[in-house]
């Protein structure tokens, strides 16, 4: 269930703020609806946040260590010393950089000190390098003296000596594009200087990953600062006003809106009047940001993992599907894996988890048993189709096989069943039945929408109009049978007994369609809500092609398990003949392994993709649900 609430809005005392926003989080029941605020302290505080993660992003967690406690201010000086320690091995990287560079441009020289060449200059003596083809360097002419050093075929190394002349100046001058710029240190020095950096970086880097021992501290550190963040956010971005009391001096007024468990209003009372604050309590509309806050029992709140991971929250005025979300979800799941030997592997995991959890005197996370629930629900639909591990249901065992419903088994995949009506006529293949399974669970979970829907508009003319929705539903779905499955089944001439169940499917939609199209947008005035569906008479009839969509899109369950079982078989097939050889055995076992692994992540895949969408989009929509919400969270400690 949504958890009602009810709107605040609280006055004090300007200079009272802090001291009123302590009791708040104190009391820890008051969702505040303040987002904003500013001051350098806020920045300040958040630069740390910043520092703090940022140290536990560069220590990452390489290895399991015990954890060692810091306080915080311990902890923001490791963040401080870790990050100089970064910045030292970012600037060592960029030295030994730059040193590589610098060797790699003069290797071609061989071991190079500049400090020969420099003292010579230094005594008058220009002395000089150079590099250049060699049909160039023949074409220099006599005056320019020269001592080759080394040549080839192209390229040739030399030695200008030229004196300090003006004549000098002109050949130095001619040659600039090919004289070699002599290095800063020698090419031995440059060597020994990245071997220096290198210890270095190794240094600072095991440095830094010795501080995994601390990474809770550090996350600690970070979670007290968003604290005292949440709480300058809050005194910063209450709004102020300034009054004039009686005497004629200036008083400030700050005020704040906020959101509360209903059930918990009394205990605010009584501390706004303990403490002299101004208090408005007000019932929540549709224009108000309100929070949503969901209980449920033990067995539903499994559901909660899956939903937190995806980033969905009710609307405070929507509904809270938690336990029907929960069913259809375990149920879809089982049909898209589909294999009763994944299930057991699910099952497999999720104990060995839970297991290891109780070992280490912890509490067993949900989401184990979420997946255990997964897991029981993939057996449950293996053995209702007799699929295990993709192997053909004829060579599974014979109890096996019994435990199998004939209709959708796959034990009886070759076989035509006969429904009454057709007196043997014509008849259903197992795939088929899968199929109509599957809108079948189209029907129900669409169905719980729209009585979902009638249910809340009880008292309200709008009832019809949901109702109107149902018929349309149930008239569609016969549409889809005939259409997608087997028209010859399902025809529109089809009488049972007395009912002709072709007409009524027709009639349904009509009389459907005209409920919905007069009070679908009943409020107040049916003539009103006539003409709003006549304003939006394209979506009016588009909505009626999205029922027939939305139905025919549950196809997808057997589509993705039936692609699902085809990988396992194949992947049988081909390790299949490798067993036959001794020497192939740890290959075919390497295929299995990886074949079946590949196939579970794609149902897993396709399980949010498909299994999910079918939750949050075709049955939300029938709901009329965008998962706008936001949750609740209370100011606390």
């Amino acid at each position: 269930m949504i958890v009602p609430m009810k709107k605040v809005s609280l006055i004090i005392r300007g200079e009272k703020k802090t001291e009123t926003l302590k009791t708040l989080r104190k009391l820890g029941i008051v969702h505040v609806e303040i987002s904003e605020g500013s001051g350098e302290k806020l920045a300040a505080l958040r630069e740390e946040v910043a520092l703090l993660e940022s140290a536990v992003f560069l220590i990452g967690k390489k290895k399991k260590a015990k954890q060692e406690a810091l306080s915080v201010s311990e902890a923001q000086a490791l963040a401080e010393r870790v990050h100089a320690l970064d910045a030292e091995r970012k600037r060592h990287i960029a030295e030994k950089a730059a040193l590589n560079a610098e060797l790699e441009r003069v290797k071609s020289w061989g071991d190079l000190d500049p400090r020969g060449i420099l003292n010579l200059q230094a005594k008058g003596l220009d002395l000089s390098l150079y590099e250049m083809p060699k049909s160039e360097y023949d074409q220099l002419g006599e005056d320019v003296k020269t001592l080759r050093l080394e040549g080839n075929k192209s390229t040739v190394k030399f030695m200008l000596l030229l004196p300090a002349s003006a004549e000098g100046d002109e050949v130095r001058a001619a040659l600039r594009g090919y004289r070699l710029k002599l290095p800063q240190e020698s090419t031995a020095e440059m060597r020994r200087r990245i071997e220096e950096l290198e210890a270095q970086l190794v240094s600072a880097e095991e440095e830094i990953a010795s501080h995994v021992c601390h990474i809770d501290s550090l996350k600690a550190a970070a979670g007290a600062i968003e604290k005292e963040i949440e709480f300058e956010t809050y005194a910063t971005g209450m709004a102020d006003e300034d009054l004039a009391s009686e005497g004629g001096k200036p008083v400030s007024v700050a005020c704040f809106t906020g959101y509360i468990a209903a059930e918990n209003v009394d205990r605010l009372k009584k501390t706004a009047s303990a403490h002299a604050w101004g208090l408005l309590v007000e019932e929540p509309d549709e224009e108000d940001n309100v929070p949503t806050e969901l209980r449920n029992n033990k067995f539903v709140s499994l559901i909660y993992p899956l939903t937190d991971f995806l980033g969905t929250v009710p609307g405070y005025f929507e509904y809270d599907i938690s336990g029907w979300f929960l069913g259809f979800i375990l149920i879809f799941f089982g049909i898209i894996f589909g294999d009763g030997g994944y299930g057991l592997l699910i099952c497999a995991i999720a104990l060995a988890l839970m297991g290891k959890a109780r070992m280490e005197k912890k509490a067993i996370s949900p989401a184990f048993l979420l997946a255990g629930l997964f897991g029981l629900s993939t057996i449950l639909w293996g053995t209702l189709t007799c699929t295990w591990f993709g192997i053909p249901a004829a060579q599974l065992p014979k109890w096996l096989q019994s435990l199998s419903i004939p209709v959708i088994s796959n034990v009886y995949a070759d076989k035509i069943w006969y429904p009454f009506w057709t007196k043997g006529a014509v008849g259903l293949t197992t795939a088929q039945n899968l199929q109509i399974f599957c809108f079948t669970l189209a029907l129900v979970q669409l169905g719980v929408a729209h009585i979902m829907g009638a249910v809340r508009n009880r008292r309200s003319v709008k009832l019809l109009g949901d109702v109107g929705s149902l018929l349309q539903l149930v008239g569609i779905y016969y549409l889809v049978l005939s259409l997608v499955v087997n028209a010859e089944v399902f025809s529109f001439g089809l009488v049972i007994g007395a009912v002709p169940v072709g007409k009524v499917a027709i009639a349904l939609i009509a009389v459907g369609f005209v409920l919905s199209f007069v009070f679908s947008n009943y409020a107040g005035s049916i003539f009103k809500s006539i003409l709003a569906s006549v304003k939006n008479i394209v979506s009016v009839l588009l909505g009626v092609v999205n029922v027939f969509s939305d139905i025919v899109s549950y196809i997808r369950l057997w589509a993705v398990g039936l692609a699902g079982a085809a990988i396992a078989a194949t992947v049988n097939e081909l390790a299949g003949p490798l067993f036959g050889k001794f020497l192939f055995m740890i290959l075919a076992i390497v295929l299995l392994v990886f074949g079946h692994g590949l196939n579970m992540i794609l149902n897993i895949l396709s399980v949010i993709v498909h299994g999910i969408r079918l939750n949050t989009l075709e049955f939300s929509s029938h709901l009329d649900m965008s998962w706008s919400g936001h949750k609740f969270k209370p100011f606390k400690e």
